[in-house]
């Protein structure tokens, strides 16, 4: 029987998968045109890795951000990577999570992001899609809300976060080397960090 933390990773792997190609295209407009075939492939690879009976949620976040490591090329798979893998050392020992829990989470995925990539908000990237979706939904739980209740404020967020990398000039990765033209185009990593958050809740509340 699948536990929980694997079929949440496999929702995740199925909007990635399903995304693929609109990921693809969105990289092919400011980067290698690459993005959502790498990241399909990794979570493929995911999906064959971890164990489906494993309950230990920071085991399985470990092991996804291991093989995203490994499997994903560019720049997603070390950012990636990173990510899981520091989500995942806060759930070490976990099978269930609460509101707090995942927010620590998402902020220590951040954090990773950051200090892998070097990056801060406002450089088109996919950090202008998560740290307004964190910002949100802290804020949220601040007030009461339920993990679903703030996730969906996080998912709106980050929709909004993705809609202002087209206003913006891209300064990190491939896409700085267009300089002014790369304004206009959505930011993919910002979009897959969003398809990632929608894809959790989609789970939560499936």
């Amino acid at each position: 029987m699948a536990s929980r933390i694997y079929e949440c990773i496999g929702k995740i792997s199925e909007a990635i998968n399903e995304n693929k190609d609109f990921l693809t295209d969105l990289d092919r407009e400011i980067g290698d045109a690459d993005h959502g075939v790498n990241m399909a492939r990794g979570f493929s690879a995911v999906m064959e890795a971890i164990p489906q009976d494993e309950t230990d949620i920071g085991t399985v976040l470990k092991k996804t951000g291991m093989t995203l490591l490994s499997k994903v090329g560019g720049a997603s798979g070390p950012l990636y990577g990173t990510a899981y893998m520091e989500a995942g050392k806060l759930a070490a020992g976990k099978s269930e999570l609460n509101a707090e829990d995942f927010g620590a989470m998402l902020n220590a995925a951040i954090e990773g992001i950051q200090k892998r990539g070097k990056a801060v908000r406002g450089e088109k990237t996919m950090l202008d899609a998560l740290i307004p979706a964190y910002e949100a939904y802290t804020a949220k739980v601040t007030e009461g809300a339920d993990l679903i209740s703030a996730l969906e404020e996080a998912c709106t967020k980050a929709k909004e976060g993705i809609e202002f990398t087209k206003t913006i000039r891209a300064t990190k990765g491939r896409a700085s080397y267009l300089g002014d033209r790369s304004i206009g185009h959505q930011d993919p990593g910002a979009t897959s960090a969003t398809l990632t958050l929608e894809a959790i809740l989609d789970y939560l509340k499936g």
